[in-house]
């Protein structure tokens, strides 16, 4: 692992390839690890030519892990993923999130154009848009003692989770209540690159990726189809749809 600065944190990155830069923002409770080696996307995309630049976003794994739910706003994240690119030299890349991921993608696209080229948002779909976003069942379900005491099952999954990949559960928890406020859908219109929305079939927490492709002026939607959220991740259909849209 290698490290940059970012508004006085200190975050750990991974890069490897070489090629057209690409940077992949993981999910919540993941890891660079988790969601884009062992799944086989580093390989995949370093096959096809590309730079494969992999921070732990801030609170997750080597990363700094803040406890205040303020560091953890879509925006301050976007604006570490600047700060890799500024501390590697690129003055562009390609970008793909997964769920958190890819909300910060989202606000990357908006909030620094000039920086981004195509943008991949997977995990993601009309329940982006919902303003029913509570965080309090999965922020209980992270810091309760005994896991086995939370009744919610999707909040239950997020807890197995986070203890399955060693995490901080408290920075966790700030995390989980800054990423569940309202989604700044207003600036999705503004988005000027193209953008790639994907979701699961049955992914309850995404939702239709085609309904959150319909608010970018230059998206499409992928639809993967028999997976959840969890399963989406390493799904051969989702990458081939990724590295044919990153063909185009």
């Amino acid at each position: 692992m290698d490290y940059f600065e970012s508004d006085g944190l200190r975050l750990a990155y991974f890069a490897e390839g070489e090629g057209t830069p690409i940077v992949l923002a993981h999910g919540f409770a993941s890891t660079h690890r988790v969601n884009w080696i062992a799944t086989g996307w580093s390989r995949a995309l370093m096959e096809a030519g590309f730079r494969v630049i992999m921070p732990d976003m801030r609170g997750h794994g080597e990363s700094d892990k803040p406890h205040d739910a303020e560091d953890y706003t879509l925006s301050a994240m976007a604006a570490d993923l600047v700060a890799l690119l500024d501390h590697l030299g690129e003055p562009g890349a390609d970008l793909m999130g997964y769920s958190m991921g890819a909300m910060v993608a989202l606000v990357a696209a908006t909030e620094w154009p000039d920086r981004f080229d195509r943008v991949i948002a997977a995990g993601v779909g009309a329940r982006l848009l919902a303003a029913d976003r509570d965080p309090r069942p999965v922020i209980e379900a992270l810091l309760a003692d005994d896991p086995a005491s939370v009744e919610d099952a999707g909040a239950r999954m997020f807890r197995v989770f986070a203890d399955q990949n060693g995490q901080d559960r408290a920075a966790l928890a700030a995390c989980f209540e800054a990423v569940r406020a309202p989604f700044p859908a207003e600036g999705l219109s503004r988005i000027s690159r193209p953008v790639l929305v994907v979701a699961g079939e049955t992914d309850s927490q995404a939702g239709a990726a085609g309904v959150l492709a319909a608010r970018i002026p230059n998206a499409r939607g992928f639809t993967v189809p028999k997976r959840d959220h969890m399963k989406t991740v390493g799904d051969r259909a989702y990458k081939e749809a990724v590295l044919k849209f990153l063909e185009g």
